[in-house]
């Protein structure tokens, strides 16, 4: 039987849609994943089987053929685990493979059946368009600040098999609490005694979105000062605050709770980063750099 299941997979800051198709034919026994995998796709055999077996579902004692489309694609990490479960289970005919329509998911599974988040959430979800989202309870909140269909929040595989089954609804939206403590701010310039010159020129930039180059011997005020030129900026636009929010996601950087980042950025780089670290980049999977992260600040 074949299934088809949709998820999709990080490409530096984008997200790219990823068909998963399942083939299970009779044959001796294997698990094959073809479709440039990374080696945490091609772990998924280990993980996928024992979180099935622990869902009480019998793994199909056939040939299964996993392909990642398209497969010119890289595919990374383990946000594929929770397709390729459904797909295998719904081939294996535990339930109809026409359920599937419709759907997307993205999740990593743990051998006890659990949804784990993955990173990146909000570019995944926002790449697979109009669909049903199926992510991790813990992705829920910011998955469906930029999903353009519905999202469904889960914890484990078991309430995604009942659900597509009809034989138990979808859980109800994860609760997303409110931020404990009050709102972190920037410093203000206005606790910069002296200085005249360079605050005057703090000001300048920050008023007319200007490149800015502070030069002086240690001590001198530079990285106070620098601190406090978010402060003078307003916050960001919808459209910058999602953009901020994409690429903090696609780097693994903590996103504020259930929320868009919507303050500007302050990245301070070390003077000894490497340039890939400085521009983004990498050998295998590519990630933003500080120059990325510092989108729509400083």
């Amino acid at each position: 039987m074949l299934a088809a299941v949709r998820s999709a997979t990080l490409r530096g800051i984008d997200g790219c849609r990823v068909t998963v198709e399942i083939h299970v034919s009779n044959g001796l026994p294997s698990y094959t994943v073809v479709g440039l995998p990374d080696a945490s796709c091609r772990e998924s055999r280990d993980r996928v089987r024992a979180a099935v077996l622990s869902c009480d579902h019998p793994w199909p004692a056939t040939r299964i053929i996993v392909n990642l489309a398209p497969s010119g694609v890289p595919k990374v990490g383990a946000g594929l685990d929770l397709a390729i479960a459904v797909g295998i289970l719904a081939a294996g005919g535990v339930f109809p493979a026409a359920a599937l329509e419709g759907f997307a998911f993205l999740g990593e599974v743990g051998l006890d059946g659990a949804v784990r988040p993955v990173l990146g959430a909000v570019p995944l979800v926002g790449a697979l368009g109009a669909v049903t989202c199926v992510v991790a309870a813990e992705n829920y909140a910011h998955a469906a600040l930029v999903a353009d269909g519905d999202v469904r929040g889960v914890s484990h595989l078991a309430q995604v098999v009942a659900a597509l089954k009809g034989a138990a609804p979808w859980p109800d939206p994860p609760v997303v609490g409110r931020p404990s403590g009050p709102r972190t701010v920037p410093p203000e310039l206005a606790d910069v005694r002296g200085n005249s010159l360079a605050r005057k020129a703090l000001e300048i930039s920050a008023a007319g979105r200007h490149h800015l180059l502070m030069v002086g011997p240690p001590g001198s005020g530079k990285t106070m000062l620098a601190r406090r030129l978010p402060g003078l900026l307003p916050e960001l636009s919808r459209a910058d605050a999602l953009m901020a929010t994409r690429v903090h996601s696609a780097a693994g950087e903590p996103l504020p709770s259930g929320g868009l980042i919507t303050l500007p950025p302050l990245r301070a780089p070390h003077h000894g980063l490497s340039s890939v670290a400085m521009v983004g980049g990498g050998t295998g999977t590519m990630r933003p750099g500080e120059i990325s992260l510092a989108t729509g600040g400083v």
